[in-house]
């Protein structure tokens, strides 16, 4: 990928996932896995859990202390 000198680098990664989780590549319950996600990028873990932070804080993922971070199942509610 190639980054946008003017914008953080976590920033169009966010950006990057987002679409992702939009257009169904990354589907509900899919991890999104921190260690692949730097090596694809080519960035430190700290730029990573930025761009989670993120997406956890728009309500995209969810992370789970010692499982991860999957894509949350409910664009038509929590229904389980």
């Amino acid at each position: 990928m190639e980054f946008d000198p003017t914008r953080p680098k976590w920033q169009q990664v966010a950006d990057t996932l987002r679409r992702r989780i939009a257009s169904g590549e990354y589907p509900p319950r899919h991890l999104v896995s921190e260690v692949q996600l730097e090596a694809e990028f080519g960035v430190a873990r700290t730029t990573i859990r930025k761009a989670t932070a993120a997406l956890r804080k728009d309500g995209l993922i969810v992370t789970t202390p010692g499982m991860g971070s999957f894509v949350r199942d409910g664009s038509h509610g929590e229904d389980h």
